[in-house]
C-alpha cells in the first residue's frame, strides 16, 4: 500500500544520499547470518515513512517484497533486529555518523541569509528508561519524560540538530553547549543571521552568548516582576508614543536591565486591545503573543508581550513580524512530534532513543526536500503528503528480461498525485542527464541548491563546483 515510495527511492538513488548513509554507518556484526546494514537502515526508513511510532509497528511492512528491492536489499528485518542493532555500538561513533548525515541535508544552503529557531519539546515516557525524569510536562503533569532540544532552519523546513536530554533538563542552558559547538565548528559565513526562540531562551546565558559571538537574536521575555513594573509604568504614561506593529499590535522601544542581566538591553513592548468578542480567523497562521493584561490611562484594556533583541537597525514592525513568523517553527515541531516518530521508538537506554530521534529528523528532511519538488514553496505536512504520495498499490511484472512496475493509487486525488510524482521524476531525469555531461559530476550539494532554486523560491548563488548546472533552472 506504499507504492508511491518508488519515486522517493528514485530520489534517494539519484541523489546518492542513501548510498552514503549506508556506507558510512558504523554498525558492525560478527555473525555471518546477521542482517546487512542496508537491511537494518532500510527497515527503519520504511517504518518512519509509514508513520510508525513503535518498533512493534515494523511487523506491518515486512510483507513488502517490491520496494526493498528498489533500495538494493533483499528483505525487511524484524522489530527485534532493528531494536537491538545499535545496542552495543559506541555512542561517539553513532553521533559523528549522524552529524555527517544531518549536515548533508542543509549545509549547501547555509551561505544564504537564514534564521535559526530553537525550541524544546517533551516526550512522555511510560517505563523505566534511562534519564526518565519528572520535569515540565504540560500534557501529562508528574509523568517522567525526555526532552528534545531542537535546532531548525525554518525557511527551508529542515531540522539542523536534535538532542535528547533527561526530562528535568528543559532549560535552555542544557541546549547551549550543542548550539555553541555547532556554530564554532563552522565558518562565519555559514552562521545564521538571527537566532530566535520563546521565553525559555530570553536569559543572560543565551543573550550574552549571542552578543559575545556577534549574533543577532530575538527572544520573548517572561512576565517577571521587573517586566510587569515596566508595563505598568507605560500604561500610566499618556505621552508614550506607540507605533504600528502589525496584526492589530502597537509597539514601543525601551531599554531594560533585569536582575541577573549584565547590561541593559533593547526591548520591544507590544500591546493590543482586548476584546471579548475578538474573532480569530479559522485559517490564521500568525503566532499569538499573549501576555499580561493591563488597563491604560485611556481606559482601554490591553494585552502585552515583550521581546528582547539586538537588532538596532530593525523597526518595530519588522521585529514584531519576525517573531510572529516563528509560528512556522512551532508548526514544524508539532508535525515532528505528532505526525512523525518523535514521541516513540523508545528504548531502555538514552543512546538509542536519541539515535532514533535524529534518524526520524533525517528522514523527515529527506521527505521534505523530496516533496518540495512537487509542492514548491508550500510545505505539505506529513498528514497530507504521505497519503497523497505514498498510498498506492504497486505490481511488479517481468517479461523479456525487463521488470516493470505498475502503480495504482486509490486516493481521491490520484490524478493530482500522479502529476506531482511525474513532475518530480521528470526533474530527477533532467538533473541526471545534465549532471552526466559535466566534469566533475555535480554532487548532492549542487542538487540541493538546484531544488531550492527551482522550487523553493531561494535566491541561490551558484558555486564553482556546480559547473554550469545552475544556469539550467527551468521548471518542469
Amino acid at each position: 500500500m506504499h507504492g508511491g515510495l518508488a519515486y522517493f527511492i528514485e530520489f534517494l538513488n539519484v541523489s546518492g544520499i542513501w548510498k552514503k548513509f549506508v556506507a558510512e554507518c558504523p554498525l558492525k556484526y560478527s555473525s555471518p547470518n546477521a542482517p546487512s546494514n542496508a537491511e537494518i537502515l532500510g527497515t527503519i526508513l520504511f517504518s518512519v515513512l509509514s508513520g510508525h511510532r513503535r518498533y512493534a509497528h515494523i511487523t506491518r511492512i515486512r510483507g513488502d517484497d517490491v520496494l526493498p528491492g528498489l533500495l538494493g536489499i533483499k528483505t525487511l528485518r524484524s522489530e527485534d533486529s532493528v531494536r537491538r542493532a545499535f545496542e552495543e555500538q559506541k555512542e561517539e561513533d553513532l553521533t559523528l555518523w549522524m552529524d555527517r548525515q544531518m549536515n548533508e541535508t542543509y549545509e549547501a544552503l547555509l551561505d544564504q541569509e537564514w534564521i535559526l529557531d530553537l525550541d524544546a519539546t517533551v516526550k512522555t515516557l511510560y517505563g523505566r528508561q534511562e534519564e526518565a525524569r519528572v520535569g515540565y510536562n504540560p500534557m501529562k503533569p508528574g509523568r517522567p519524560s525526555h526532552v528534545y532540544h531542537a535546532m531548525v532552519m525554518t525557511a527551508a523546513k529542515l531540522v539542523i540538530n536534535v538532542d535528547a536530554e533527561a526530562g528535568n533538563r528543559i532549560a535552555s542552558a542544557y541546549a547551549q553547549p550543542t548550539l555553541w559547538g555547532w556554530l564554532e565548528s563552522r565558518e562565519r559565513k555559514d552562521w545564521p543571521t538571527l537566532i530566535r526562540g520563546d521565553i525559555a531562551y530570553g536569559n543572560e546565558g543565551m543573550l550574552s552568548g549571542c552578543e559575545q559571538r556577534g549574533l543577532g537574536y530575538l527572544f520573548k521575555l517572561r512576565q517577571s516582576p521587573r517586566v510587569a513594573q515596566m508595563l505598568g509604568s507605560l500604561a500610566r504614561n499618556r505621552k508614550a508614543e506607540w507605533h504600528n506593529a502589525g496584526q492589530g499590535w502597537e509597539g514601543i522601544e525601551q531599554q531594560l536591565q533585569l536582575q541577573g542581566w549584565s547590561v541593559a538591553r533593547r526591548v520591544i513592548v507590544l500591546r493590543r486591545k482586548t476584546e471579548k468578542d475578538r474573532k480569530v480567523a479559522a485559517n490564521a497562521t500568525q503566532l499569538a503573543l499573549p501576555g499580561l493584561t493591563l488597563q491604560h490611562r485611556d481606559g482601554e484594556q490591553y494585552e502585552h508581550a515583550v521581546l528582547v533583541t539586538c537588532w538596532p537597525e530593525r523597526d518595530l514592525l519588522a521585529v514584531a513580524q519576525t517573531y510572529r513568523d516563528r509560528a512556522d517553527a512551532e508548526n514544524l515541531f508539532d508535525e515532528l512530534k505528532n505526525q512523525w516518530g518523535w514521541t516513540g521508538f523508545t528504548t531502555q537506554d538514552l543512546k538509542r532513543s536519541q539515535l532514533m530521534a535524529r534518524m526520524v529528523a533525517l528522514i523527515y528532511n529527506w521527505w521534505t526536500i523530496f516533496t518540495r519538488m512537487g509542492t514548491g514553496e508550500t510545505h505539505g505536512e506529513a498528514i497530507t503528503t504521505r497519503p497523497l504520495l505514498q498510498q498506492a498499490i504497486v505490481r511488479r511484472t517481468k517479461h523479456a528480461n525487463q521488470t516493470r512496475l505498475n502503480i495504482s493509487s486509490l486516493h481521491e486525488k490520484a490524478k493530482q498525485a500522479a502529476n506531482l510524482l511525474n513532475r518530480i521524476s521528470n526533474w530527477l531525469k533532467q538533473f541526471s542527464e545534465i549532471a552526466e555531461q559535466l566534469s566533475p559530476r555535480p554532487g548532492w550539494g549542487a542538487m540541493l541548491r538546484q531544488i531550492f532554486q527551482d522550487f523553493g523560491g531561494f535566491p541561490i548563488v551558484p558555486r564553482p563546483e556546480d559547473g554550469v548546472l545552475m544556469l539550467v533552472n527551468r521548471r518542469i
